[in-house]
């Protein structure tokens, strides 16, 4: 039923004068009052003149702290909590209902588990007004089902190689849809091009809800999806709070990606989202990826998710070196071979030329007055600072004074000049950091050479795909690497033609060898997880990084430790630091139990609301972050 016209206001103002409404004339809302404290709901009471349109989810205009501020509506009562006199909602800023209750119920949730203000959260659900979309009409909010068809389903399901992933979820797509409405949850706009597409041969019905779209398309989608039944709505994490009338099925797309985390306060991220969506609405949730992140695999160790895993034989080769040569000689025949049939995609660690600098005499170092080391941005260029870009064209050693440079860490730009050097007459492709290709030809033969996340797809898959300088993905010093670098060698030889061959340059013994080889990463995971139970890592433990002015962390710290001490705080918690981290700033980690977490979460939590109401410097909390 369409929304009738006189709804279609812009927006509704009433004189301060006006009576309230007969019926419930009490409307509870969360209130933007851009103070972290003052979180609470608030009630305000609904004037006669705007009872019709002033519904749950609606947003309007209120006086507060003697300003006019945006709110939305919660619910509305016969009777307020509050004794005395309460102010009147003064406008309804547009009539379109943008969030059910069960989407406030989550917006609720998310705000209690990661210590934010709902409102905050809300904005981030919920795409901002657009004047001349609401103008428009959409139907009347459709009556969630009660009864839906849901399948019990919850699950990780490993993505199969040779066939893209966008197809394999496409295929999961189509199925869930019979049992109702899907939201599918993809990283970036990349991915979210590629499975539109998908759906597009396959046609299917779908909403797409990014940040590549216009303000006003966006928005007008958002609550397009919010009216339509039997459709697929596909976004970024933001759409993860989308309220979807008959929603059957979330697939959450490459569920380790960082991207599935999001970057503004208060840092929560997808995957804990959708479990909780899970729980309030009675829908299945289908987790895919090639390889389950170490959350998830914690989950499927203790059978509270089941895991979805096609058994596969790939022709994969390894290769040491033992000189620090870019390829090992073995490796020469097996590439020519490859190239006689197709592309060949080379996958570099580092984007760059020379992204180390030492001297070739002593081995050093070489380092800026700034204390940052030195790169070399292309051949035959000065030394460069990577921080401060200051150039040392006369440059020679601080401890033995000799000029003759050595270059180390060997970025994709050296790479292409030592490969396209050791195969001549074929084009080189590369595809990284500004420059990235979507997708090749398969012919002629081509030497395709990408950085992570930057791979060109080509119709039936690479000849061959050749991983150069393989332990370097595993080397990052954070506690992803292992994480990042499974599922990036499984992405990568995902991609291959049926016969084709991954060429690995890593040690025979590396257990991603034989994990590739049986396309089974099992073993590396339960690996990793018993060091971290051995050790008390995350995720077999709950993490908590607080960052804020540096002259704030010895009193904080102190006082955690107090609090521990007098058994206010779980005395599982574990602190490390504060260390610095930049001009100012400083940065605390927190360990503690993960059945401690709600004890640890309600004190933070306590702690940030103290800190507001006396006016102090803001502190970041996040829980359980992508990266410490």
């Amino acid at each position: 039923m369409a929304t009738s016209g006189r709804l279609r206001l812009r927006a509704q103002t009433i004189a301060r004068s006006t009576q309230p409404a007969l019926y419930q004339p009490v409307a509870r809302v969360w209130v933007d009052t851009g103070v972290f404290h003052l979180d609470q709901p608030y009630d305000y009471y609904v004037p006669q003149e705007l009872s019709e349109v002033s519904k749950v989810g609606v947003r309007v205009q209120v006086p507060f702290n003697g300003r006019e501020v945006e709110a939305i509506i919660l619910e509305r009562l016969e009777k307020s909590a509050i004794s005395g006199v309460i102010k009147a909602i003064t406008k309804v800023i547009s009539v379109h209902t943008v969030a059910t209750r069960a989407s406030l119920k989550l917006i609720e949730l998310v705000a209690q588990r990661w210590i934010a203000n709902p409102f905050d959260i809300a904005k981030a659900a919920i795409p901002s007004r657009v004047a001349s979309v609401d103008k428009k009409e959409f139907d009347e909010l459709q009556r969630v089902e009660s009864a839906r068809k849901a399948r019990g389903i919850h699950s990780f399901i490993a993505f199969d190689p040779v066939i893209p992933a966008p197809a394999q979820l496409g295929a999961l797509a189509s199925r869930a849809l019979r049992s109702g409405s899907v939201l599918i949850i993809a990283p970036d706009e990349s991915d979210i091009d590629a499975i539109c597409t998908d759906l597009e041969e396959r046609d299917l019905p779908f909403i797409r809800l990014d940040s590549s779209q216009s303000r006003s398309i966006r928005y007008e989608n958002y609550l397009r999806a919010m009216r339509i039944k039997k459709t697929i709505v596909i976004g970024a994490r933001g759409a993860v709070f989308t309220p979807i009338p008959d929603l059957s099925t979330i697939l959450v797309f490459k569920e380790s990606s960082h991207e599935h985390y999001e970057k503004r306060s208060p840092g929560w991220n997808v995957r804990d989202v959708v479990s909780m969506r899970r729980s309030l609405e009675s829908i299945d949730l289908i987790f895919t990826g090639y390889v389950p992140s170490l959350e998830l695999s914690v989950l499927i160790d203790s059978k509270r998710l089941s895991y979805v895993n096609h058994s596969h034989r790939l022709n994969i080769k390894s290769f040491s070196s033992d000189d620090g040569a870019l390829l090992p000689g073995k490796i020469f025949s097996d590439i020519r071979k490859a190239l006689v049939k197709g592309p060949v995609l080379f996958l570099a660690p580092r984007k760059g030329y020379g992204n180390a600098l030492l001297c070739a005499h002593c081995r050093n170092l070489a380092i800026c007055s700034c204390g940052v080391r030195l790169i070399v941005s292309s051949r035959g260029a000065a030394p460069s600072c990577m921080m401060c870009n200051s150039s040392y064209p006369d440059w020679s050693c601080t401890y033995c004074k000799r000029t003759k440079q050595y270059l180390a860490g060997r970025g994709i730009e050296r790479a292409a000049e030592e490969i396209s050097r050791a195969f001549t007459g074929y084009p080189l492709i590369l595809s990284f950091g500004d420059v990235i290709k979507t997708r090749i030809e398969p012919t002629p033969p081509a030497l395709v050479l990408s950085t992570p996340g930057a791979t060109p797809q080509v119709e039936g898959g690479y000849s061959a795909v050749v991983v150069l300088e393989g332990l370097r993905f595993f080397s990052h010093p954070d506690l992803r690497a292992q994480e990042r670098a499974r599922e990036l060698f499984f992405e990568t030889s995902a991609i291959l033609h049926p016969k084709g061959v991954a060429l690995l340059c890593i040690e025979q013994s590396h257990p991603i060898v034989s994990s590739l080889i049986r396309w089974n990463p099992g073993a590396m995971i339960r690996s990793e997880l018993a060091e971290r139970v051995e050790i008390a890592l995350p995720p077999t433990v709950t993490s908590f990084v607080i960052t804020g002015p540096v002259g704030e962390f010895s009193i904080l710290t102190a006082g955690i430790r107090k609090a521990i001490s007098d058994k206010r705080l779980a005395t599982s918690v574990k602190i490390y630091g504060p260390i610095e981290i930049a001009i100012s700033q400083a940065k605390l980690v927190m360990y503690c139990h993960t059945q401690d977490t709600n004890s640890v979460t309600t004190f933070l939590h306590e702690l940030a609301r103290r800190r507001s109401i006396a006016k102090k410097e803001y502190l970041s909390i996040r829980i359980n972050p992508y990266s410490l």
